[in-house]
């Protein structure tokens, strides 16, 4: 193998040895082998040196390199300038590398190549820009090594500061989103529940005995009436009743009597004829009071033939009343409208964009914009036009509300789910903080937190999907994250390169 393809390995593995050694101690030490052609320098406490271009300059003997961190415009690289005596060197006389140890992660190494008139480091350098740096150059038959430390967006807090401040540690993971369509709307009537009650026969008021917004149970007392037309009816019913009972005697009177050959069959026939015609006539009167909710073979305990009780066909809640004692009511006047609040509606505006997100069966979340309430629901009915005015179709969701905490009228928020999504990495949206022009979470390392910008993806308002930035596994700050931003910002940490 040709020995100049062999310099950057032999780099790249002094180099390693020595990051052990620059992590290790933060003294700053001296070493020279002459023969070995070695010289190692930490820089890490020494007053810090700046270069022509700005970046960090290092020194040793009449040799020098400045590090910077080129970002205008482009991504964050390294760009290393070369120095003999002060003056600028071509960046093909020397070879170098970097290699950056981070909280949490593993160390990066980063090899550099000629551009221009300087090295060009290989990657980027991603943010924060918190690391230890270990700096390994070959210049003229000699490597330099060097090292320094920057420190970005870390914090030191104890587990006793965390407790204090109620900062939640969570960990990085797989997770299932469950996106959701959110949409406004507001609370009716089960329509399908609702009963308008009538007198059905034409009286005058004498009680009224439910009111606006009571609950009621069926077969209550709603009011009561004095209708002449009912009591004609049921004498109609008596009467008819009484002629039945003689007819009936009537007819088998005859009948004995046409037996025993005593009396005319032409007799025994006519009183048949007339017991039939009474039956059918006491038929006919009980069909008409039952119509009105009456019940004939009672209506011999009734004293006040004129008396008439309005009853509650479902139970429910009152929620019109237009009834009024003294009051002349016509027979097909609404003078109750009763409602069974047990299931209520959810009615939504869709928009014609979300049309084809939402489906009949769909489960949904319910929350009151005024109000803790909440509940679930599924899609139970979509129209199937849209408004010519509003644009709009609409939709509704059945509420159970056996608990009566639903109330017509009620402003809601509804979360329809979408769909169910697996993620590899997902972080809770409660962590999310922005720090300078970055989204990040701040990640946990020992006794320390430091910003981790995040590329995100896909979120269902709870979870949100990490593409880039933290790996599963890692913890970080979740509930009350912006006690550390907080902290962070009274440290006067810097983003300065």
């Amino acid at each position: 193998m040709d020995k100049t393809n062999l310099k950057p390995i032999i780099i790249v593995i002094v180099m390693g040895v020595i990051v052990g050694a620059l992590i290790l101690s933060w003294d700053k030490t001296v070493s020279r082998d002459d023969d070995a052609g070695s010289v190692s320098v930490d820089d890490r406490n020494s007053e810090e040196k700046k270069g022509p271009k700005g970046g960090k300059l290092f020194t040793t003997d009449n040799f020098s390199v400045e590090v910077t961190i080129y970002e205008k415009g482009v991504p964050p690289q390294f760009r290393l300038y070369l120095y003999e005596n002060d003056k600028p060197l071509p960046p093909t006389a020397a070879q170098a590398a970097i290699t950056l140890s981070r909280l949490g992660a593993p160390a990066q190494l980063v090899k550099f190549k000629a551009e221009g008139n300087y090295l060009l480091g290989d990657q980027v350098v991603v943010e924060p820009h918190s690391f230890d740096a270990a700096i390994a150059v070959e210049w003229m038959g000699k490597t330099f090594h060097w090292g320094y430390s920057q420190i970005e967006a870390r914090i030191e807090m104890s587990d006793e500061t965390l407790e204090s401040s109620g900062v939640e540690i969570e960990t990085a993971g797989p997770a299932i989103l469950r996106p959701k369509l959110q949409l406004p709307g507001v609370v009716t009537f089960n329509h399908h529940n609702i009963v308008r009650v009538v007198p059905r026969v034409p009286g005058i008021v004498v009680n009224v005995e439910r009111h606006l917004g009571g609950q009621v149970e069926k077969g209550e007392v709603l009011a009561v009436i004095e209708s002449q037309v009912l009591a004609e009816l049921r004498s109609q019913y008596l009467a008819a009743q009484k002629r039945l009972d003689l007819a009936r005697i009537t007819f088998e009177r005859e009948q004995q009597l046409w037996k025993e050959k005593i009396t005319a069959k032409q007799d025994y026939l006519t009183a048949q004829q007339l017991s039939s015609e009474a039956e059918i006539a006491l038929e006919l009167a009980s069909a008409k009071l039952r119509a009105f909710g009456e019940q004939p073979e009672k209506l011999n305990q009734v004293k006040n033939l004129t008396r008439f009780e309005i009853r509650a066909p479902i139970s429910g809640l009152v929620i019109t009343k237009e009834i009024a004692r003294g009051e002349v009511l016509k027979e097909d006047k609404e003078i109750f409208t009763l409602a069974d609040v047990s299931t209520m509606y959810a009615a939504l505006t869709v928009y014609p964009k979300d049309l084809n997100v939402i489906k009949i069966g769909q489960t949904a979340i319910i929350k009151a914009v005024a109000s803790d309430v909440k509940g679930e629901g599924v899609v139970s009915y979509i129209s199937a036009f849209i408004d010519e005015q509003t644009r709009t179709a609409q939709a509704r969701i059945t509420l159970d509300n056996k608990e009566r905490q639903w109330r017509a009228g009620m402003f809601i928020n509804i979360a329809l789910i979408a769909e169910e999504i697996e993620v590899p990495v997902a972080v809770s949206m409660d962590a999310l903080q922005t720090l300078h022009d970055w989204t990040v979470v701040f990640g946990r390392y020992g006794e320390y937190f430091e910003a981790r910008p995040l590329e995100l993806g896909r979120s269902d308002g709870e979870q949100v999907e990490v593409l880039e930035g933290l790996s599963a596994g890692e913890k970080y700050a979740g509930g009350n994250s912006f006690a550390i931003k907080a902290e962070l910002g009274k440290s006067g940490a810097t983003h300065d390169h």
